[in-house]
């Protein structure tokens, strides 16, 4: 009997990353969540098969973000850290902003990385998330904090703000998650009484 089943498609590009050298990838995939996972790699679907249910409820929407993060560019191990209940993944289509022009997604995925990477390099250090632009895609691995304002930036940057404008409005949501961050731990700890 299956508790749990779900597919999933991703580029067949990217199916030798999900499943690693020698199947190291994947059988480390399986020992972490406890998920059967079959990989089809003609069509690029990945199954994933809990045979009964986890000891984390939340494991089967936390193992397809981490193969959608592999399917977005990410590398297994920055993918694994959304095992973590403190790590997303935010996913947005670049074609939401400039269509589906060859050149148009070319021309953002420059102006996202930057030169010589510095833009998403500086986006990454100030937020602690890891960026993948891949595709017509860019997405944001971290912890909640850290996803909201380099999501704030990307989309700044997507919008056709400058960079110096968009790294400001990063820095000026960064100091209110901080805030919001500091509360919730304040409140917290008056809960518990410390």
């Amino acid at each position: 009997m299956t508790f749990y089943q779900a597919k999933i498609k991703m580029p067949r590009a990217r199916i030798g990353v999900l499943i690693g050298k020698g199947g190291a990838v994947r059988r480390r995939l399986e020992s972490l969540t406890g998920a059967r996972l079959s990989v089809d790699s003609r069509t690029g679907e990945v199954t994933i098969r809990f045979d009964s249910p986890p000891g984390d409820p939340l494991m089967p929407s936390k193992l397809v973000s981490v193969i959608r993060a592999i399917s977005r560019g990410f590398s297994p191990e920055k993918a694994f850290n959304l095992l973590d209940d403190e790590y997303v993944l935010e996913v947005i289509d670049l074609r939401n902003y400039v269509g589906d022009r060859k050149n148009a997604l070319i021309r953002i995925r420059g102006r996202l990385i930057g030169e010589r990477g510095r833009a998403r390099a500086y986006i990454e250090g100030r937020t602690g998330t890891s960026i993948s632009v891949y595709g017509h895609t860019v997405s944001i691995i971290g912890r909640h904090y850290g996803v909201i304002p380099a999501k704030e930036a990307v989309i700044a940057l997507l919008k056709g703000a400058r960079h110096s404008t968009a790294y400001r409005i990063m820095e000026k949501k960064l100091a209110e998650m901080r805030e919001i961050e500091n509360l919730e731990r304040r409140l917290a700890s008056k809960e518990t009484g410390e």
